[in-house]
């Protein structure tokens, strides 16, 4: 074996000798060598695992190089033009409508972004189902599209490939391949036999090589060429397949192999040997166009006898296998159904990717090969050759879902190019093998239709339960059957084939009816089933949006005979359908379908015919007979929604009212209700508009109602739906005769009318209104709705309503509002009726429209009627619509109607009313030309009701009597009949029994007898069809038992009574004006004349503005009506009813009287509301209101000596509070980090969007302090280092109010009540978290108000003239008073349980800075600390200065007061020891105390101390109350020592020279008068003290930091003040909050003089040059103390100059706290961090978040940076903000806070160009910063607010 020995060497140097030895010219023993190896490497006997074989591969292609270089060297030679990067879920992609020629054109980020798609209409998307890059391909985009990289056809400068760089691919590749699928056949088993998982196994272990060869793939052009030769290549194929003789275990494979082909069929082997008798005899009938028919009517024609009637199931089973045995017959190719056969690679890779149910690997393998065109076009076809096996598997998967989205995954990538679709449509018979392999598909889920005849039916439908409807699985099927079909050659071929239609038309047939809904009459329905969803979808998706396909195409004159063949197939089938359901004329009482396909396919190409291609309607419609039968089923639907709205249907459960939802709903309104009224508009123009009527009316179940009587009874309605019923009915008609989508109007005034009555209901953002205007449904007929005339209709009816925000902090979005002119001229009430999909929207457009009539004053009084809108021309082939406007038998509704409303009947509405009225009006404005037929008319119908059927002549005729049948028991009945019988009665109304009553209508007229709807609509109907009269008397003439036994309990008996009526229409209109304006003589006998011409002044208004207008159209159309309604007014009457004179006026006034007084009972209570509402407001102040009276104010108060009363919100007494019985305030304690994130700079960090930029943490305040704290404490005492600072930089703990007191015992009641309502709330009782009772802010604790006087009103009274030296004496002695430990009072527990939540707030590393933990000096710090975050929080609230002055917003319910006094209660538990106490430091010179111990460490020296913690200290520690005089004196010493502070600092910026010269210029002034007062003294001194110890200026010789230049007194002035104005702020705030002293305002410029006389350092009164120096107030010797504070510094021994330095020279400014800045444009966030990686686990996060605070890059949910159960988020909100987090969802946009344990949805700052948020980033458009809302988001992190503001909060139990 010559194998063994090149075995031996290594892999590379056996390759470069096998290339040698192949390059020869005779290369024979190469190629033999070669093989051998290859028997011995490849083997597919070896596990899969073992990649040794890969290994070999990877050696030989690249012939004795590394691969890596060859892969390289192969790329060089790359000539693909196009991308074609192969994609799966989940990438980002992007799709441009601007350059895309096909819809599903998508582009991967690359070429998007290397592209220029400027201003272009393109939006981000994820993929669902995975793609590929287009870019580069022209038959899918423009050129103008594509990105840099592929403009330039790469293809034309590559030198051609080397012939021995791929010789060895092209030999070892074939070898390989074969091996891979011989692994695939031996570890398929089918899935019956075997689990999932074997199948998965057997992948896992082929991972490796089947990667390899995708890298193959991306090796670019040359190595794909060298592919494709393989994969396609049929004597490879032949050669490798069997596999050799000897090798048992490939022939064991290939028969495996064989049997797996075997049934890859559509119809199995099996079933072959059955269907074998009937093949030849079905082929036969393939000729004439029956063949595909016999599909509908197979069901009963072809059943064997025996098996008809055995029993019900036995039927079903054998329609099952009858429909198998058309089906095989119908397709044209009988191949199609046969078993596949193999002729390469490439389709049994193909054909073990669809049994391994599409790897993901393998399907992006064979993806990238596409770039190849001879790869594509073979691959193509083999695709469709497999089609129908791949849908078979598809229906037994499990995993249907991922298999789908993996099949659309390839086919989109096929047919979205109309080259190849139309190749394989014309050679593989693509459209034939679709539309059976749809049609074996359903057919495995049909049942008998229940529809009509339930025992006779021979229809079959789906079954929308089974799994195949329910789970979509035909989707990916009809996607690429209407992908194909928008292509204008394919959708040709397909509509030039006739067979094949007639196939299509049996398979939309079986949709025809299912669903089917019964209407439950006794109890309600156990389970209600919810298979509607899969019904709409299925229609939607299988039978309409391939129609709207096709329909593309039907569009110009050209096309007409496409759509004649589509309309006559329609109407065939239908008819096939009619038979099938045996349907004669009454549709089944209680069912309804709302899928009637057939019937909208008729309708939408009837619509385009007439509409586009210039067509006659009448030379496509049917005889009358089908047009009868046609229109019931739709006349159905519309009666059913009616009833579901009346709440007939409400046995049925909710599914049925979503069904009704549905229906209507803006996806399926243009496929469902439109075509069916359109259908039932062309019915009523063709047929007779009197059947028409009675149908709609009978069908609506309303006939019963329509009579004369007061009294009737209804055989089928309850009382209360007949209202609902009747208005429905009435409704439907005004639609039916008004609306013109399909009857005339062009795609722009439709476009607009749909989008005016969207507007209408209520405002809209873009986006939803892109959702709800019902565009062409198919995705692919290129009508997009983005396209520019919506944009341009958007503007010209709505104005846009940027986003603003409201104060309760809900963001608004940008919304479009209709604009003014819209709502006087083009308000449509008719269309918001028919397009609401919540019968709420009606009334909410109702309220809107009646709101902008008040507000522009049109009409102001009374809630105004729907506006009536005049209407677009209808087109001449529908003119016959308006004969139903025509008819007698609507005028006699609209008359008994106007008398019944007239006479107040039961059941009657306003909205009745409306109704008639409208139908009048549109009568009046679309008259029927043809008058010439009256006369005729007139002969045989001389006395029935009325002598014509124009309305405009019908209006004024007035009608004498009227028979009516009545239940004996009607008050019409117990009169004396005096009505003459001479007269002969005009014919009454439809009765109750009326059907009994009457023969042939025309023979009886004589006898006044009464006209029945019911049994006219039956006449017209058997007329039409029998066309002769005598059958039809015999028809119709009822069984007349009249005389008939009544059992006892039964209705009573209906009588017949003559009513007189003596009113036309006019005069009822006229009496119901006066009704309705309450005024007996409304219109006077010359009003017509008075009427203004100008017909806008009736155009909105109530019922009296509408009947006027009637009146006023009817006056100028007719000089008969104008005479008669002159002579109606001319002798008004008040409303009498016949023959019973019922005192009706007394009722009115008695209505009106009762109105009025109801009216003024309402305002009563309205205005005892609204005072109640106000007292409220001022008591709970609003977080919005800062000009409030501080009512509250706790602290200021000018009350003179009397106790402070707090209000109890819960029990609501008043009262002190006292030790046994303590009031709190409500506060909330909130750990913070605000102040810590601070900088220096104004400037907000920007947030990284590359790599180069970063965010340094270093520079933020809380950093700053750290690190001060942390070398003061290397140093110095540790005790003295804790009260030399303050911390709660980070992490501090917040305190505030909503300024509402309790009783704490109250509290504690309210806490448990709290605890034991388990209502979901948004809060922890357990963590005594709860709501105010009264304003509902959110809070955690109570803080106790001290008992006592109101303030310190002594203080006021002190005259304050001491000298300075005795306050500091009595300050030093108040300090030396020890602190009492307060008794054990009620109080003084809830003081320590307060102390106890402040430090649970926050975490323990916020507290515990001190060496050894627990300390009291630790404590001690935390303490003040809390005073000193409060202060400072409320000074950055104030903007960071005080120059506002007066009480803020946060001042107002600021309780720095009561936490002041509970601090210090506290703090008085610690006493300074004396021998520290920095009092005596800052006040006299002491003797230098030598230091007792050595290993004692130094004190900090006062000039390194913190200025405002001493004083804080001071105030905390001594007796409470503290005068104010004290108060004043503390904050003048601490004053000098930071005066001098500022001095040091000052000099040490100086360079020597410059200290030299400042030196020498203040030692001269040291002796003059008020020195001390004196900054170049004080300056000089300083210095001189410095500069003796070495440790302090630096020698350094770096430039100074003032430049001499600067160095001007002015300059030296304005630092020194700037230095010392922290401190002064925080000391003012102090005054204010304890002694109540308000703030004044004033210019920034000011503020340190102003501040200065507050405290009480300058007298008050203006100066006019002020220096900082002049507030000093010396205790003691200035020069002294200040030598003895320098000495301090100068006396350390070890401590570095530049680290005394740093402590020396700090600067107290910092900026007002700001979140990151963030760029503009959203894309460049998501684009950088979508895909980057987390630095803590390196993997790219699934949700990737920011921080906004600090820019850390943190995975939300993300498990693998979990520690200790916690996840990343939380955790970097305790680390960062101590427990308050703001992230920026990544993949969302949205911002998300976390506090605490709770977090929300705040929001996103990131808006469309239409002011919209784009949650999870759906639609996918750019977004831009909304600075608004980001400045706000920021205000609520500032001011700590998002608890109070944001209301959807929920638990997060860390997992975020």
């Amino acid at each position: 074996m010559m194998a063994a020995p090149l075995l031996r060497r290594d892999k590379k140097s056996t390759a470069a000798h096998l290339k040698a030895d192949l390059n020869r010219t005779d290369n024979s023993s190469g190629v033999r060598q070669l093989q051998e190896l290859l028997d011995c490497v490849v083997n597919p006997e070896k596990p899969a695992a073992d990649t040794e074989a890969l290994d070999w591969c990877k050696c030989l292609i690249a012939g004795g190089e590394g691969f890596e270089e060859f892969c390289k060297t192969v790329r060089s030679y790359d000539n693909a033009t196009l991308c074609g990067l192969v994609w799966t879920a989940n990438f980002v992609a992007y799709r441009c409508r601007t350059c895309g020629i096909s819809p599903c054109m998508s582009l991967c980020a690359e070429c998007f972004n290397n592209g220029d798609h400027t201003g272009h209409d393109f939006n981000m998307f994820r993929s669902q189902a995975g793609g590929a890059c287009d870019c580069g391909d022209s038959n899918v985009m423009r050129e103008t599209g594509f990105c840099r990289r592929h403009r330039l056809r790469t293809g034309e400068n590559v030198p051609s490939v080397p012939r021995d760089l791929l010789l060895m691919s092209e030999l070892v590749l074939p070898r390989f391949i074969i091996c891979i699928i011989q692994y695939l056949r031996d570890g398929y088993t089918e899935p019956d036999t075997s689990t999932e998982r074997d199948l998965q196994k057997v992948l896992q272990q082929l991972e490796p090589q089947i990667s390899f060869l995708e890298d193959l793939t991306k090796m670019g052009g040359a190595m794909r060429t060298v592919l494709t030769k393989i994969l396609t290549n049929q004597d490879t194929f032949k050669d490798l397949s069997m596999g050799q003789e000897g090798n048992l275990y490939a022939k064991k494979n290939y028969e495996k192999y064989l049997a797996a082909l075997k049934n890859s069929g559509l119809v199995s082997v099996e079933d072959k040997a059955q269907t074998g008798g009937t093949e030849p005899h079905a082929e036969a009938g393939e000729g004439d166009d029956l063949g595909p028919l016999c599909l509908l009517g197979a069901a009963a024609s072809v059943c064997p006898d025996d098996s008809i009637k055995e029993d019900d199931q036995d039927g079903e089973l054998s329609v099952g296998q009858r429909k198998r045995v058309k089906l095989s017959s119908t397709t044209k190719d009988p191949s199609i159904m046969d078993s596949l056969k193999h002729k390469c690679f490439l389709e049994e890779l193909l054909f073990w990717t669809i049994k391994y149910e599409f790897p993901q690997k393998m399907v992006t393998f064979l993806l990238n090969m596409l770039p190849d065109q001879d790869y594509k076009i073979t691959f193509t076809k083999t695709f469709v050759q497999h089609y129908a096996f791949i849908m078979k598997t598809l229906m037994k998967s499990h995993e249907s879902d991922t298999m789908s989205n993996r099949i659309v995954h390839i086919s989109v990538q096929l047919f979205s190019n109309e080259e190849l679709a139309r190749h394989v449509t014309e050679e593989c018979q693509l459209l034939d093998i679709m539309v059976t392999v749809l049609l074996y598909m359903m057919e495995s889920c049909l049942i008998k239709s229940e529809l009509q005849d339930e025992e006779n039916s021979r229809h079959v439908v789906v079954n929308c339960g089974e799994a195949l409807l329910k789970n979509n699985t035909y989707w990916p099927l009809v996607s690429d059957f209407i992908n194909i079909l928008s292509h204008q050659s394919v959708a040709k071929k397909f509509l030039e084939d006739h067979s094949l239609l007639m196939l299509w038309m049996s398979f939309v047939s079986f949709f025809q009816g299912m669903n089917l809904n019964k209407r439950e009459l006794s109890e309600h329905v156990e389970f209600e089933s919810q298979t509607y969803y899969a019904a709409f979808a299925a229609e939607l998706e299988a039978c309409a949006q391939p129609m709207w396909g096709l329909l593309t195409h039907c569009k110009v004159k050209e096309t007409q005979e496409y759509t004649k063949t589509v309309v006559r197939y329609c109407l065939e089938t239908l008819q096939i359908w009619f038979d099938a359901i045996g349907f004669v004329d009454e549709p089944a009482p209680n069912q309804v379908t709302f899928h009637l396909p057939l019937h909208r396919y008729y309708a939408m190409f009837l619509s385009k015919a007439v509409k586009c291609q210039g067509l006659d309607l009448d030379s496509l419609l049917p005889d009358q007979e089908m047009l009868m039968k046609i229109m019931v089923h739709p006349l159905q639907i519309q009666a059913s929604l009616s009833e579901i709205h009346s709440n007939m249907w409400v046995r049925n459960g909710l599914q049925i009212k979503g069904q009704a939802m549905t229906y209507v709903q803006s996806h399926f309104c243009n496929s469902m209700i439109d075509p069916d009224i359109f259908l039932l508009q062309v019915c009523a123009s063709r047929l007779d508009p009197d059947y028409f009527i009675s149908s709609v009316f009978e069908r609506f179940k309303v006939v019963d109602l329509l009579t004369m009587a007061s009294v009737h009874q209804n055989a089928v309605l309850d009382s209360e739906q007949e209202r609902p019923m009747l208005e429905g009915a009435l409704t439907f008609l005004v639609i039916l005769c008004s609306l013109r989508i399909h009857l005339g109007m062009a795609d722009d005034e439709i476009l607009r009318a749909e989008m005016v009555s969207q507007l209408c209901m209520n405002d809209r953002t873009h986006s939803s209104l892109l959702d709800l205007i019902p565009e062409n449904p198919n995705p692919k007929s290129g009508i997009v709705p983005g396209s520019c005339s919506f944009e341009e209709m958007l503007s010209a009816v709505a104005d846009f309503k940027a986003p603003v925000f409201e104060p309760g902090g809900s963001m608004q979005q940008g919304m479009y509002t209709p604009k003014a002119e819209v709502w006087e001229k083009e308000f449509d009430p008719i269309m918001v009726v028919l397009r609401t999909v919540y019968r709420r929207d009606v009334q909410s457009a109702m309220d809107r429209y009646s709101a902008f009539l008040k507000q522009s004053g049109i009409h102001t009084t009374g809630n105004p009627w729907p506006p009536y809108k005049e209407r677009t021309p209808l087109h001449p082939c529908y003119k016959g619509l308006d004969r139903l406007l025509h008819c007698k038998t609507l005028h006699i509704v609209i008359f008994t109607l106007l008398y019944k409303i007239w006479l107040d009947h039961s059941n009657m509405s306003e909205h009745v009313l409306c109704m008639v009225l409208y139908l009048i009006e549109l009568g009046l404005d679309n008259q029927v030309q043809d008058e010439d037929e009256e006369p005729c008319i007139e002969e045989h119908c001389h006395d029935s009701w009325f002598p014509g059927s124009n309305l405009l002549a019908n209006l004024h005729h007035v009608i004498n009597y009227v028979r009516v049948r009545v239940p004996e028991t009607a008050p019409e009945v117990k009169r004396e009949r005096e009505a003459p019988p001479s007269t002969s009665a005009e014919a009454s109304t439809f009765g109750q029994n009326s059907r009994r009553l009457t023969g042939n209508w025309r023979e009886n007229v004589r006898e006044a007898q009464v006209f029945s709807l019911v049994a006219e609509r039956r006449r017209k109907f058997q007329e039409i069809i029998n066309r002769s009269s005598t059958e039809a008397s015999q028809v119709v003439r009822p069984k007349s038992g009249s005389t008939r036994w009544v059992p006892p309990g039964t209705p009573p008996q209906l009588v017949t009574e003559i009513l007189e009526i003596r009113e036309s229409m006019l005069s009822l209109l006229i009496k119901l004006h006066q009704k309705l304006s309450a005024k007996q003589n409304s219109l006077s006998a010359s009003w017509l004349d008075d009427v203004d011409a100008d017909p806008n002044s009736h155009a909105h208004g109530d019922g009296i503005t509408a009947i006027e207008r009637i009146l006023t159209k009817a006056a100028t159309r007719s000089r008969h009506s104008k005479r008669s309604i002159q002579e109606i007014c001319g002798k008004v009457s008040p409303p009498v009813a016949p023959k019973k004179n019922s005192p009706t006026d007394r009722k009115t006034m008695d209505k009106e009287e009762r109105r009025q007084r109801a009216r003024e009972r309402q305002q009563k209570l309205l205005a005892e509301f609204a005072s109640r509402q106000k007292s409220f407001m001022e008591t709970a102040m609003d977080v919005e209101s800062p000009d409030a009276e501080a009512a509250m104010d706790l602290g200021a108060s000018e009350v003179v000596e009397s106790e402070v009363l707090y209000d109890c919100v819960i029990c609501g007494q008043s009262g002190p509070s006292t030790e046994d019985r303590p009031t709190g305030l409500v506060v909330l304690l909130q750990a913070s980090s605000v102040l810590g994130h601070r900088c220096r700079s104004d400037e907000a960090k920007r947030l990284p969007t590359t790599e180069e930029e970063h965010i340094y943490p270093g520079d933020t305040c809380g950093a700053a302090h750290d690190v001060r704290l942390a070398l003061m404490q290397s140093f110095f005492k540790d005790s003295s280092c804790l009260q030399s600072v303050s911390i709660g930089w980070d992490g501090g703990v917040y305190v505030q109010t909503c300024g509402h007191t309790l009783h704490i015992d109250c509290h504690k009641s309210y806490m448990e009540s709290l605890r034991n309502d388990q209502v979901l709330q948004g809060f922890s009782v357990d963590k005594g978290e709860f709501t105010c009772p009264l304003c509902r802010q959110f809070a955690n604790s109570v803080l106790p108000c001290r008992p006592g006087r109101s303030s310190e009103t002594v203080s006021w009274h002190m005259p304050n003239n001491k000298k300075m030296l005795v306050l500091v004496k009595e300050v030093a002695d108040l300090q030396e008073q020890l602190g009492l430990f307060p008794t054990e009072s009620n109080l003084s527990k809830e003081m320590e349980s307060v102390i106890n939540d402040i430090k649970n707030t926050t975490q323990r590393k916020y507290m515990d800075y001190g060496k050894n933990p627990g300390s009291p000096d630790n404590d001690f710090l935390f303490m003040y600390s809390v005073a000193r975050t409060n202060l400072e929080l409320e000074l950055v609230h104030r903007g960071g200065n005080l120059c506002s002055g007066g009480a803020s917003a946060a001042a107002k319910r600021s309780c720095l007061n009561q936490l002041f006094h509970v601090l210090a209660v506290h703090m008085r538990l610690y006493s300074i020891d004396s021998a520290y106490n920095p009092w005596t430091r800052l006040t006299q010179v002491t003797p230098c105390r030598e230091e007792c111990l050595d290993d004692e460490r130094p004190e900090v020296p006062m000039l390194f101390r913190d200025c405002p913690s001493l004083l804080i200290i001071f105030v905390l520690t001594m007796p409470q109350p503290l005068r104010k005089e004290h108060f004043i004196c503390l904050v003048k010493m601490l004053y000098n020592l930071q005066y001098s502070q500022a001095l040091a600092a000052l000099s040490a910026k100086f360079s020597p020279e410059e200290r030299q010269a400042w030196c020498m210029s203040g030692a001269l002034k040291k002796n003059a008068f008020s020195s001390d007062k004196c900054y170049e003294a004080l300056l000089s001194h300083v210095i001189t003290e410095l500069s003796k110890g070495k440790a302090v200026y630096v020698t350094t010789e770096e430039p100074s930091m003032l430049s001499s230049s600067v160095c001007s007194p002015q300059s030296i002035e304005h630092s020194l003040q700037q230095f010392c104005l922290p401190y002064l702020r925080l000391s003012c705030l102090l005054l204010h909050h304890l002694y109540g002293d308000m703030l004044s305002g004033c210019p920034e410029e000011e503020e340190f003089s102003s501040l200065a006389r507050c405290l009480g350092l300058l007298p008050p009164g203006p100066q006019l040059s002020m220096h900082s120096a002049s507030c000093l107030d010396w205790a003691a010797n200035a020069f002294d103390l200040m030598t003895q504070w320098c000495l301090e510094v100068t006396g350390l021994s070890d401590i570095q100059a530049d680290q005394s330095m740093t402590l020396l020279v700090r600067d107290p400014h910092w900026a007002s706290p700001h979140l990151l800045h963030l760029p503009d444009n959203y894309n460049s966030i998501f684009q950088y961090y979508h895909r980057k990686a987390c630095s803590a686990c390196k993997k790219v996060p699934k949700d990737p978040a920011l921080c906004l605070v600090c820019g850390a890059f943190v995975c939300l949910k993300g498990l693998c940076c979990k520690q200790q159960g916690i996840c990343e988020c939380v955790l970097h909100s305790q680390h960062c903000g101590a427990a308050t987090g703001i992230f920026l969802l990544i993949n969302a946009s949205v911002i998300i806070i976390i506090r605490g344990h709770r977090f929300c949805l705040w929001g996103s700052v990131y808006l469309d160009a239409h002011g919209e948020e784009d949650r999870d980033l759906r639609r996918g458009k750019p977004l831009f910063l909304c600075e608004e809302r980001y400045k706000v988001l920021e205000l609520q992190w500032v001011s700590h607010t998002f608890d109070h503001i944001n209301k959807r909060w929920g638990p997060h139990y860390n997992g975020l």
